[in-house]
């Protein structure tokens, strides 16, 4: 059987060049794979998109990726920062630096999905009438207009969860799992942080995200991924 540990980051994010679609889970604090951010930042790569929720809290572990202006384009949710001030990929979405693509939360994942079951595009009613739907094509389905949705596939998924054993079968703690198992269905290459690889096989009735989805595993304490 495939053994997919890997010794560290570094090794965890090889192959990641300039130019790379990433994705990278987490709602806010949970679930955000933080060694698998801070070693993005640690690497020299640029012309990065980043797809995920918020950029907010990539930022605050690799504050290097803006600063460098190494994120050239983002698909996310909530491009906003928090409290005082502006945050650095704010500023940066404002002075037209970072084109980022503004996607209700729903249809962000369900992009995500369909990009990881084949499916090209999709219609939904979310976004209508807004200035989302702004020049994208229009149907209508029993009376209610849908707009057209496209697919999103990245390069690399970088995930984090609490367990996984050597082949890869990944189970999460809780809000850890938010867009995980979407994300990586639809990258190349997924990687998972995790605090604990299991000797044994994990069990199937607690497995989370099956391995065949998952390329790297990286051992992470959980005191590294704070």
């Amino acid at each position: 059987m495939i053994d997919k540990r890997v010794s560290g980051v570094a090794a965890a994010l090889a192959g990641l060049e300039t130019g790379a679609r990433v994705m990278v889970n987490g709602f806010g604090g949970a679930g955000l794979p933080i060694a698998l951010v801070k070693g993005l930042g640690a690497g020299g790569a640029g012309g990065l998109t980043i797809i995920a929720n918020t950029l907010r809290m990539i930022e605050s572990h690799a504050p290097e990726l803006f600063t460098e202006r190494r994120v050239t384009g983002a698909i996310a949710s909530a491009a906003r920062s928090r409290g005082e001030g502006t945050a650095i990929f704010e500023q940066q979405i404002f002075d037209g630096a970072l084109a980022c693509e503004l996607v209700p939360q729903g249809s962000f994942v369900e992009r995500i999905r369909a990009g990881g079951a084949g499916i090209p595009a999709f219609y939904t009613p979310t976004g209508v009438g807004t200035e989302l739907a702004e020049g994208r094509e229009l149907r209508e389905f029993d009376g209610r207009p849908c707009v057209l949705e496209t697919a999103i596939r990245a390069d690399f998924a970088l995930l984090r969860a609490d367990r996984a054993d050597r082949w890869g079968n990944v189970a999460c703690a809780g809000s850890q799992l938010n867009f995980a198992h979407a994300m990586a269905s639809a990258a190349t290459v997924t990687v998972v942080e995790v605090h604990e690889i299991s000797a044994e096989a994990l069990p199937p009735h607690g497995i989370d995200i099956p391995g065949i989805f998952v390329q790297r595993i990286v051992e992470i304490p959980r005191e590294d991924s704070a």
